[in-house]
């Protein structure tokens, strides 16, 4: 799973970093080293016929749903159910975006103690990546019928590669540069390819640290 992960690249280097969000305006944020759920991720998405850098709320709430604090256990959705699971099929659809971050954190119990280590895992330069998600808007039902309605997201992960087992079972897709514009356009809707872009894949270039939170 993905349960915090991080953002450090400053916000006017991210639009130069990637050829598929050159020249969007990226919200302006602090360097975020420890960026948990609930919390407002920085995220890319195509709404309509042009891409938009936004923050989204972590933890999807469906469109249908009752109350906020089901996004809670929804900031992860496994990519071999995400087609058919009601609180996301509909997003994987209509909604798909990415989500930017730098680095990710898993625990490993420690030998011989009742504790777990965290780990880091980023690319040996530090250097940004996007993680494929999905976004939902949702307006509260007891709220007033005029409330801006509540942005929130998810992160889609699959089965851990060799690098990635040693620490947990799973881990974030990572999309790779040639995949990004057809996850992003919702157009595009070949749904065996949608779910080739969220098998495992190597993640060369990456590298695992100790970390202290």
């Amino acid at each position: 799973m993905c349960g915090r992960f991080t953002l450090q690249t400053p916000s006017h280097q991210l639009a130069t970093l990637f050829d598929q969000i050159q020249d969007l305006e990226i919200p302006e944020q602090e360097s975020r080293h420890n960026i948990c759920p609930t919390q407002d991720v920085l995220a890319v998405r195509k709404p309509d016929q042009s891409l938009e850098a936004v923050m989204l709320r972590w933890g999807l709430v469906p469109f249908w749903a009752k109350e906020l604090k089901i996004g809670n256990r929804m900031i992860n959705a496994r990519s071999e159910t995400v087609f058919e699971k009601p609180a996301f099929r509909n997003a994987v659809k209509s909604k798909r975006c990415v989500i930017v971050c730098d680095g990710f954190y898993e625990w490993k119990p420690v030998e011989g103690q009742k504790k777990k280590q965290p780990y880091l895992i980023a690319k040996e330069d530090r250097a940004p990546w996007l993680m494929a998600g999905l976004w939902e808007s949702w307006r509260d039902p007891t709220g007033p019928k005029d409330a801006e309605p509540i942005e929130t997201c998810t992160i889609i992960t699959t089965d851990a590669n060799d690098f990635m087992s040693e620490l947990h079972h799973r881990m974030p897709v990572k999309l790779e540069d040639d995949q990004v514009s057809y996850w992003l356009d919702c157009d595009f809707t070949d749904k065996s390819q949608l779910k080739a872009m969220l098998e495992p894949k190597d993640w060369d270039g990456f590298e695992i640290s100790k970390a202290a939170l």
